[in-house]
């Protein structure tokens, strides 16, 4: 199998004042040529606005409507939203029928998809009405793609270690000091929670379900998942010792059993073993503290990924929470605009979002809500600027075809737990169905 080295795009340094504010807080697709006449008889412009959510998001997410629409009389705002199980497949018919929304919340597995079919404006070309010179330089060409700029973050998350110290304690184990721990302190503490608590309290979740994880794994040896061209980034050998450590800690009992994982992960993040107080560490986004905490009933801590310092690269990055679009086929792109513009700059309308988008992606929007965030997103916001020095760069992003990644992943990695495939033969698997799923080679 053929590997392709390659990392994500350099992006611009710059110092803003993340850290110094929050220290102080301690598909079938077709291109879209049309969305029809969107005017009203009163000459109102009409604009439907999609995204995906829980009802506490579709209700933060009317006010910021009705907001804008209170400073902007001459323009309305349909909500257009759904759960995420439904929001693509209802998206990639809307467009297929030339009836796109005219402002699309975008996830990155998809922005290529929707982007290289000419279903999106280049929002660089909307300059006049949509100000990008605020956004983290971390994150500004995240939605880039062959010099277009189809997508702007909603937000920022990184993927991140929870940890629970009460766990720690009862299992009569340290706290790892997460600026230096490896890979193998990692494995040997999952262990060492498992063996002292006679298996009542395991030592970490499965970490081999999310893709995300061996994204930062890879970055840290100098690969990355994807290329800049789409094709696989990495080598057979790194995905094989990714795989390899999910099979130790199988092996050890640091991690559930291949069953118990199975049940875990269906459940989602509500029954992961940090929100039931049965395990010590699992691996989930910055934004997802608060919740995990609130199910855990317990004070959970954000760690480092292990590894950052046993190779000369880092592979922890800034992801975008989510992003912004604009359908090319819009009858009124400079309203849509405006209307981004308002999302992504707005102090007001920060006010109310807060870090359900992730912290906010403008860098002076994010310095005036830092103080108004919930506890769990303040301390999110405080490790985000703790790392925020040691991030390299950002990643390309992801080819056509990568939502399918989501089930590859999931099903090799519990073939391997039941032992079916060894960790080599899972990850020559993997590349393969990755590479027919996003016609990379």
């Amino acid at each position: 199998m053929r590997a392709h080295p390659g990392s994500g795009r350099p992006q611009a340094r710059r110092r803003h004042p993340f850290l110094s504010v929050a220290a102080g807080v301690g598909a079938v697709l077709m291109a879209a040529t049309a969305c029809g006449d969107s005017g009203s008889d009163d000459g109102t412009v009409e604009l439907r606005f999609s995204w995906w959510g829980a009802d506490d998001r579709h209700s933060t997410t009317q006010q910021v409507i009705d907001l804008f629409e209170a400073e902007n009389p001459g323009i309305k705002i349909v909500p257009d939203y759904t759960d995420w199980g439904g929001y693509w497949d209802r998206l990639a018919t809307s467009t297929a029928a030339d009836d796109a929304p005219d402002i699309i919340t975008q996830e990155e597995r998809y922005l290529r998809e929707y982007g290289d079919r000419g279903a999106l404006l280049d929002l660089g070309e909307l300059g006049e009405h949509l100000d990008l010179s605020g956004i983290d330089p971390l994150v500004a060409e995240s939605g880039d793609l062959d010099g277009k700029t189809f997508g702007v973050a909603t937000g920022v998350n990184a993927y991140a270690i929870l940890a629970d110290p009460q766990a720690f304690e009862e299992a009569g184990v340290e706290m790892p000091d997460d600026s230096s721990w490896t890979w193998q302190d990692y494995v040997e503490i999952s262990a060492e929670i498992a063996e002292a608590t006679d298996g009542e309290i395991v030592g970490t979740q499965s970490m081999s379900y999310n893709e995300t994880g061996f994204q930062i794994f890879a970055r840290q040896r100098g690969e990355n998942l994807y290329a800049e061209d789409g094709s696989l980034g990495f080598s057979q050998e790194t995905l094989t010792e990714w795989f390899a450590i999910t099979q130790e800690l199988l092996d050890n009992g640091g991690q559930p059993s291949a069953s118990e994982s199975v049940e875990i992960e269906s459940g989602g993040p509500d029954q992961s073993v940090l929100a039931t107080n049965q395990g010590a560490m699992a691996h989930f986004w910055t934004n997802q503290l608060g919740g995990i905490s609130a199910s855990s009933g317990r004070d959970i801590e954000l760690l480092r990924y292990p590894g950052e310092t046993e190779h000369e690269r880092t592979g922890m990055y800034f992801k975008p929470a989510m992003f912004y679009s604009i359908s090319s086929g819009t009858d009124h792109p400079e309203e849509a605009a405006r209307f981004v513009d308002f999302l992504l700059n707005s102090n007001e309308a920060a006010e109310l979002i807060l870090a359900d988008r992730g912290l906010p992606a403008n860098v002076n929007v994010r310095a005036h809500i830092l103080n108004s965030l919930p506890e769990a997103d303040a301390r999110s916001a405080v490790f985000l600027s703790e790392i925020e020095d040691t991030i390299v760069d950002g990643n390309p992003p992801p080819p056509i075809g990568a939502g399918q990644v989501v089930e590859i992943t999931k099903r090799l990695s519990d073939e391997m737990a039941f032992g079916n495939l060894t960790p080599a033969e899972a990850a020559e698997q993997f590349m393969a169905e990755v590479e027919q799923a996003t016609g990379a080679s």
